[in-house]
């Protein structure tokens, strides 16, 4: 097939998820082609190797296939501003991703439950696919995270399906129709994509509640509350939060000293036996219990989940207790809420690695939880000295080239702090070094897994390194 031939659709960058495309519409005896703007994208042999007879241009975007094509199926990572997309668009092309795919093909034949959010939604969704599996479900859990939702259609007795989704993915898959969906909350990311506009930013979260049967939404977020109110067309709505719930709706309720989670009046579990640390994973898990209510688990095996998972790698994720030390990777803090959340999740004084590209966030809303919570901070990156700006002066912060050099400081910053005896840090028990970066990676890391795997070995090394020392 030459470039001048008519094609259907046109895949706009590969990975996994252009792969997943390439193998549903292949299934589908549809004519398509494959455009990358990268020379050697991420699948390319895999591609070339089960389809060679489809057509592909990588390197650039100035492909003929744009104007003839009647659909840009278009990879989450590419914008949709992008000028060739939109050129495509003014001929007449429709723009989708494959989000839409699934959804036309699953229609209303089996329940979805969609999870968005700009923090916390990977840890909802593995949560709910545990809770759906301990209660003998068969579910399908993908999207934003793990396997691309096209490849989940190949499981045929799926019984639920389970999809994290990012505001790009929102963007363009106006027929998903979902049992139950929630927008965990709204903060400062991906502004560079949005014209530096929160608003436009939180609009596209706000999709999810379109075509959706129950709407649960968290009461202490302004934009997932106001995004519920405004929708139309839904069933129910049902809330959580950290306060006390009224009847029907999640929340905490204060009893014989402690804090319970709870559906109304009815006592659940103790906050405390959840795995999980900090009071943001708290509301994750209320989120959790809420959206799985709706698709009809079992609560004791959802209260079991709770006890049990020990959350997801990258996401305040302990490593290690190097000299009376917790060491935390939370690689996936790639925006402001994250980090804060992270950073005031935990107990005690902390040492915090932060930097690499802001994607044009405001760092602001870090500077009191650093005030209370850190006692140093190290500095790595793109925006490091953007960073520098909004932390305290009583804060030490020191700049780092790279992990290396950012794991060697923070355990030199925590031995200083407690060798000093009888000062406020070293008297008190728990003190922790948290890599949460409030930025994205790509300045110096092909994406936040690999800059935490490269943490977590350099943690390894220094914990080896410290046992056979004390020998």
């Amino acid at each position: 097939m030459n470039a001048q031939q008519s094609i259907n659709s046109v895949i706009v960058g590969l990975g996994k998820t252009g792969l997943s495309v390439a193998r549903f519409l292949d299934s589908q005896n549809q004519s398509f082609a494959v455009v990358d703007s990268r020379k050697t994208p991420p699948n390319a042999d895999d591609l070339k190797n089960q389809y060679a007879e489809v057509p592909f241009h990588f390197g650039d975007f100035k492909s003929p296939w744009f104007a003839s094509a009647n659909q840009l199926v278009v990879n989450p990572g590419i914008a949709i501003s992008t000028p060739e997309i939109q050129q495509a668009k003014q001929l007449g092309a429709e723009i989708i991703g494959d989000i839409e795919l699934f959804a036309r093909e699953i229609g209303q034949a089996k329940p979805i439950v969609a999870i968005t959010g700009s923090n916390g939604k990977t840890t909802v969704t593995l949560l709910l696919d545990l809770m759906a599996k301990k209660s003998g479900v068969n579910v399908g859990t993908g999207g934003n995270v793990g396997t691309p939702a096209l490849d989940l259609l190949l499981e045929e007795d799926t019984q639920l399906f389970i999809l994290e989704l990012s505001s790009y993915q929102l963007e363009t898959s106006p027929s998903l129709q979902t049992l139950t969906a929630v927008v965990l909350n709204v903060s400062e990311d991906h502004l560079d994509r949005y014209d530096n506009d929160l608003e436009k930013y939180a609009q596209s979260k706000a999709a999810i509640y379109k075509n959706c049967k129950t709407i649960i939404a968290n009461r202490d977020d302004t934009y997932s509350t106001r995004f519920a109110d405004e929708a139309s067309g839904c069933q129910s709505l049902i809330t959580f939060g950290l306060d006390k719930p009224e009847a029907g709706h999640f929340g905490i309720v204060a009893k014989s000293g402690k804090k319970w989670l709870a559906k109304g009046n009815e006592l659940l579990m103790d906050s405390n036996e959840i795995k999980l640390p900090g009071l943001h994973n708290v509301s994750n898990a209320l989120a959790a219990l809420a959206l799985g209510e709706v698709a009809g688990l079992k609560m004791p095996a959802m209260l079991d989940v709770l006890k049990e998972f020990a959350g997801t790698e990258h996401r305040t994720q302990w490593l290690a207790n190097i000299n009376g030390v917790n060491w935390y990777n939370d690689s996936k803090g790639t925006n402001v809420g994250a980090t804060l959340a992270a950073l005031s999740g935990l107990t005690g004084k902390t040492v915090l690695i932060a930097g690499g590209q802001g994607k044009g966030a405001d760092f602001l809303p870090l500077q009191s939880a650093i005030k209370e919570k850190a006692i140093a901070v190290v500095l790595m990156g793109e925006d490091a000295e953007k960073i520098a700006k909004i932390i305290p002066k009583e804060i030490p912060t020191i700049f780092v080239k790279n992990i290396n050099e950012a794991v060697e400081t923070a355990h030199k910053l925590t031995m200083d702090f407690t060798s000093k005896k009888g000062n406020e840090i070293s008297s008190n028990k728990i003190i922790n070094v948290l890599l949460s970066p409030a930025c994205a990676s790509f300045d110096m890391f092909d994406n936040y897994a690999v800059r935490g795997e490269v943490f977590m070995q350099e943690v390894a090394k220094l914990d080896r390194k410290m046992k056979e020392v004390s020998k």
